[in-house]
């Protein structure tokens, strides 16, 4: 069985960059946000639970309705955690059944909460992918059209990085690609040095 290595981080820190830069090593790649978001528009058990908690706008024509949504959970925890105790289930064994086909040594799952839902105690080990606060606003605002007020509140609801650290085994700094790229190569040699060899 493969090896199972969390990847998280904070809004805009450039998990999924990383993540891609993994792949490209030929490392199998899960990224859990993707594959919920694909459940709940597939999922009749999740869609019909949602549609129970959100009401009947939560689906447009069959599809997920991402913005109103994203509207009824900014700042209502209680709203999050009903949702996420509905689709979190269902996505961990998506991953069990996608990791049985892995054969890699190690495999990343890639999510963003990983520390405050305590599921990184799951995992073999935890990649944090830090950057220095302003750049993830930056980025978030130029990827989501959003605000530096909606950013900034995103970021209040997450563990800080001075948190996080403690708890992960690597840290990835991710400030240019150059050096980045640089940094998940020896991550990646280290894994399987230590972690693999286990």
């Amino acid at each position: 069985m493969s090896k199972v290595i969390g990847l998280t981080g904070g809004i805009g820190s450039g998990k999924t960059t990383v993540a891609n830069m993994f792949l490209e090593l030929g490392v199998p790649v899960y990224i859990a946000d993707i594959e919920a978001k694909k459940l709940m528009n597939k999922s009749k058990v999740i869609k019909r639970k949602l549609i129970k908690l959100f009401g009947e706008e939560a689906y447009i024509d069959g599809i997920l309705n991402k913005h109103f949504i994203a509207q009824k959970i900014f700042n209502n925890k209680n709203l999050l955690e009903k949702m996420n105790a509905i689709v979190h289930p269902k996505v961990a064994s998506h991953f069990k059944r996608w990791l049985a086909k892995q054969e890699a040594p190690y495999v990343i799952k890639e999510a963003a909460i990983l520390f405050e839902n305590n599921s990184y105690l799951n995992h073999d080990a935890i990649i944090l992918v830090v950057a220095n606060e302003e750049v993830r606003i930056q980025r978030v605002i130029k990827r989501d059209n959003s605000t530096k007020e909606k950013v900034k509140a995103i970021i209040s609801n997450q563990w800080s990085d001075e948190k996080k650290k403690p708890l992960s085994q690597f840290v990835i700094n991710n400030t240019t690609l150059l050096k980045t790229r640089k940094e998940v190569e020896k991550t990646h040699k280290k894994i399987l040095n230590t972690i693999c060899a286990k």
